[in-house]
């Protein structure tokens, strides 16, 4: 026993120093992916926490407050034209019970006229705009407007259609395939392989895990975006315990799993654009704050729903 951890106990140090030397230095091993695009601000659902959700108007806001990067969702009408909608169901959205996909884009019902914020409950958004989008719309109106589109399940032809806009719009470089499942990625990825995709769930997982064994420096990142909404702000869904007690301790124990600086550097040096939503604060913080640096973290601010609910996510430089 003694002779097998002689061995053993030296390689287990060669390897833990190997290791964090590459997870420090990964452009040792690895060419980092260079960005054509570098988001400070990102609005959340288009801007949903100042005025209703993904409509024009809540996306010219988000303009008018600096954001530089569009956060949509999409979903397909009967017809075969793609709305930006974050719910397949448009009942929390318009109070009509039926599904986007029921209805043809001219029969879309208007918003409500307030709509609560996902991530602060109790406060509700209004807007003068009621009207849902198409995807084509938004490209036509915002032309160089870097954006991320989410898919929220298989479906061919809507992710075909998406990628088709992509590139109608001459938009491949600047339009980020996002969604939660690896096997819708993987034919987003086929539909359009011109365009950069982020983490899904199970990707996330992995990284997590090859990062805690020390693995994460020797294995290869196709993705180039991490968006994570930071644990401790979700508050519907994400954690299914009853108990509210077992929720928060699941976020705190998420979060810190997650808010690894190391792990976060690692990947900026990578050329993987880390967005971590951390707790929101106000407006006033964009102006007098703007993009700070403090010695090696540079605190890249995000919207989490409006230019009026910012967060910041760090970004180690």
């Amino acid at each position: 026993m003694s002779s097998l951890l002689s061995y053993a106990l030296p390689a287990l140090g060669s390897y833990a120093m190997l290791s964090i030397f590459f997870l420090r230095r990964p452009r040792l091993l690895h060419t980092p992916w260079a960005p054509v695009f570098l988001p400070r601000l990102g609005a959340h659902r288009a801007g949903s926490g100042e005025l209703l959700e993904n409509t024009m108007e809540a996306m010219e806001n988000s303009l008018a407050q600096r954001s530089d990067f569009l956060e949509l969702d999409c979903q397909l009408t009967r017809d075969g034209v793609v709305v930006v909608s974050h719910d397949k169901n448009l009942s929390r959205q318009s109070g009509v019970n039926r599904d986007v996909s029921s209805l043809d884009f001219e029969e879309l019902p208007l918003y409500k006229e307030e709509l609560e914020v996902y991530f602060s409950p109790g406060r509700f958004a209004h807007g003068s705009d009621r009207h849902m989008v198409s995807l084509e719309d938004v490209f036509q109106r915002f032309p160089r407007m870097p954006m991320s589109v989410e898919i929220k399940e298989e479906n061919e032809e809507l992710i075909n259609k998406i990628a088709g806009l992509v590139r109608h719009f001459d938009r491949n470089e600047i339009t980020v395939w996002a969604t939660e499942k690896s096997s819708v990625m993987k034919k987003c990825r086929a539909a359009n392989p011109e365009m950069p995709f982020s983490f899904t769930i199970g990707r996330a997982i992995w990284l997590l895990l090859l990062y805690y064994l020390g693995l994460l420096p020797f294995a290869s990142i196709p993705e180039r975006f991490f968006f994570c909404f930071l644990p401790t702000i979700i508050n519907r869904t994400y954690f299914p315990f009853s108990c509210s007690g077992l929720n928060q301790l699941a976020a705190v124990i998420s979060k810190w799993l997650i808010m690894r600086k190391s792990l976060i550097h690692h990947l900026e040096q990578r050329g993987v654009q880390v967005r971590l939503d951390l707790h929101a604060l106000s407006k006033w913080v964009i102006h007098s704050v703007g993009l700070a640096q403090r010695s090696s973290e540079q605190l890249c601010y995000r919207l989490t729903g409006s230019p009026g609910q910012v967060t910041f996510g760090v970004s180690v430089s």
